[in-house]
C-alpha cells in the first residue's frame, strides 16, 4: 500500500513538472510584454513617485560584466581599447542612422504641427495626461495636485506639440570619453540640449552650434581610467568659448541672455515658415501628411534603438532626467523621492527607448463625434502612443503592432449597458 501510494505521489510530481514547463514554454511562445510585434498589451499605469523605476538589464548580470571589466583591469592594466564608441571613435553604420533620425525627428515635428490645426487635441492643465478628440474624456485618472477634489476628473485645455511628444534635456559634451561628466559648478555653462539630438551627434552628427571633438586614434584605459595620447592642436581654452558663442536660447532659458527678444524673433520666423509650407501643400492631401508623419515617427524610433545598444543613455531612477554618455552628470539637481539622502544627486541607471523620447499614451477614440469615453466603460477602451492617435486620426491606417493595444476588436456597451454586461 505504501509503494502504491509512493508511486502515485512520483507520478503527480512528474505531471506538476510537465505541466509548470509548458506553462514556461507557453510564456515564451507568447510574451506579454511587448517582444511580440503583434501583440502589445495596454500600458500599466505610471508608478508611484516613490519607487525606482525598474532595471531593464537584471542586477546579476551588471554585477556579472562589473566583474569581468574588474578582472580584465587587473590581468591588464594598462591597454589599448579596440571597440568604438568606448575607445572615442564613432561606429561606422551608425554614422548614416544619427543623420537619418535626426532628419526623421525635424520632420515628425513639421508634420505634428500641421495636423494639430486639424484634428484637435487636448491636455490637463494639472497632469501629463493628453487626449486627441473634440473632448476631453471623463475618466478619472487625474493624479495632478488638488485631484482628489475633483473625484480625479481632468481639467482640459488645449494642447501642441509638447504634450503629444516629449524630449527630455540633457547637458552636451564637448569630450564623450576625455570629459565624460558635468560637474555641479559647470551648469550653466554647458548648454542642455534635447537628448535624441545629443545621441545623434555623438553617433557621428555635426552642428556647428554644438561642436564636439572627433577621434582618429582611438584612447588607452590605465586602471580604469581613460588616457588620450593624441596631439591635440587646439587650445582647452577653445571649448568654453565655442560654448558661450554657440549656445541656443531657444532650446536652453538658464542663461544670462536677452531671452525674450529671441522669442519674438523665433515666434515671427516661425509663424513665417509655417505660412510658407501651408502655401506649398495645400494641395497635399491630408491622409499622405498623416502617414509620412507615421512612418517619421516609426523611422526614428527604429535609429534610436539602433544607436542605444551601442551608445549609452543613462536616466535617473526616480525623476525623468537623462544624460547621455558613459557616466551620468554630477549637477545636484534631483528633487524626486530619497533626494536628500543623495545630496540632490541622481541615481543614475541603464535608460529604455521611453526615458528618451515620450510616447505618451492616450486613450483610443473610435469615433470622434461620438460623446465622450465614460469612466465605467474605461476597461473596455485602448490605448495607443499620442503620435499614432493623432495620425490615425487624420486617416492614416492603423499600424499591426498597435491593433492589439488599441483594442480594435472589442465593442464597449453603451452607458445604458453596463449594468447588463458581466
Amino acid at each position: 500500500m505504501q509503494r502504491r501510494i509512493a508511486s502515485e505521489i512520483c507520478q503527480l510530481k512528474r505531471l506538476h513538472c510537465r505541466y509548470n514547463q509548458n506553462l514556461y514554454l507557453g510564456s515564451e511562445r507568447i510574451p506579454v510584454l511587448g517582444d511580440d510585434p503583434l501583440y502589445l498589451d495596454v500600458p500599466k499605469p505610471p508608478q508611484k513617485k516613490s519607487e525606482r523605476k525598474p532595471y531593464p538589464t537584471p542586477m546579476k548580470v551588471l554585477i556579472q560584466r562589473a566583474k569581468k571589466d574588474r578582472e580584465a583591469r587587473k590581468a591588464e592594466p594598462c591597454r589599448l581599447l579596440q571597440d568604438p564608441p568606448d575607445n572615442g571613435l564613432l561606429v561606422p553604420e551608425l554614422v548614416h542612422v544619427a543623420h537619418q533620425v535626426y532628419r526623421a525627428r525635424q520632420s515628425l515635428i513639421s508634420g505634428l504641427s500641421k495636423l494639430l490645426q486639424v484634428v484637435p487635441l487636448h491636455r490637463c492643465s494639472c497632469c501629463s495626461e493628453v487626449h486627441v478628440g473634440h473632448v476631453g474624456h471623463e475618466i478619472r485618472t487625474c493624479t495632478g495636485p488638488k485631484s482628489g477634489f475633483r473625484s480625479a476628473t481632468h481639467v482640459w485645455r488645449k494642447g501642441g506639440v509638447p504634450s503629444v511628444i516629449f524630449f527630455p534635456k540633457c547637458f552636451h559634451l564637448y569630450d564623450r570619453v576625455g570629459k565624460p561628466r558635468v560637474g555641479h559648478d559647470e551648469r550653466y555653462n554647458v548648454p542642455r540640449i534635447p537628448a535624441l539630438v545629443e545621441l545623434c551627434i555623438q553617433a557621428g552628427l555635426d552642428l556647428k552650434k554644438y561642436p564636439t571633438r572627433r577621434r582618429t586614434k582611438p584612447v588607452y584605459s590605465i586602471e580604469g581610467r581613460i588616457v588620450d595620447f593624441e596631439l591635440v592642436t587646439e587650445k582647452d581654452g577653445l571649448e568654453g568659448n565655442l560654448y558661450s558663442e554657440n549656445v541656443d536660447p531657444v532650446l536652453d532659458s538658464k542663461f544670462g541672455i536677452n531671452i525674450e527678444e529671441m522669442k519674438k524673433k523665433s515666434i515671427l520666423e516661425n509663424a513665417c515658415n509655417i505660412l510658407d509650407q501651408l502655401d506649398e501643400e495645400k494641395g497635399k492631401n491630408l491622409r499622405e501628411l498623416s502617414i509620412r508623419t507615421m512612418d517619421s515617427w516609426f523611422e526614428m524610433m527604429l535609429g534610436v534603438k539602433k544607436m542605444m545598444e551601442k551608445y549609452n543613455v543613462l536616466t535617473c531612477g526616480y525623476c525623468p532626467e537623462v544624460q547621455v554618455g558613459p557616466k551620468g552628470h554630477k549637477v545636484r539637481m534631483c528633487k524626486a523621492s530619497k533626494h536628500q539622502s543623495r545630496n540632490g544627486l541622481h541615481a543614475w541607471q541603464e535608460a529604455t527607448i521611453d526615458d528618451l523620447v515620450g510616447p505618451n499614451y492616450v486613450w483610443h477614440v473610435k469615433d470622434l463625434n461620438r460623446p465622450a469615453l465614460d469612466n465605467n466603460l474605461k476597461r473596455y477602451y485602448g490605448k495607443a502612443p499620442a503620435v499614432v492617435e493623432l495620425c490615425v486620426q487624420a486617416g492614416a491606417p492603423v499600424p499591426d503592432r498597435y491593433r492589439s493595444m488599441m483594442r480594435l476588436d472589442v465593442v464597449p456597451p453603451d452607458r445604458d449597458e453596463v449594468d447588463l454586461v458581466a
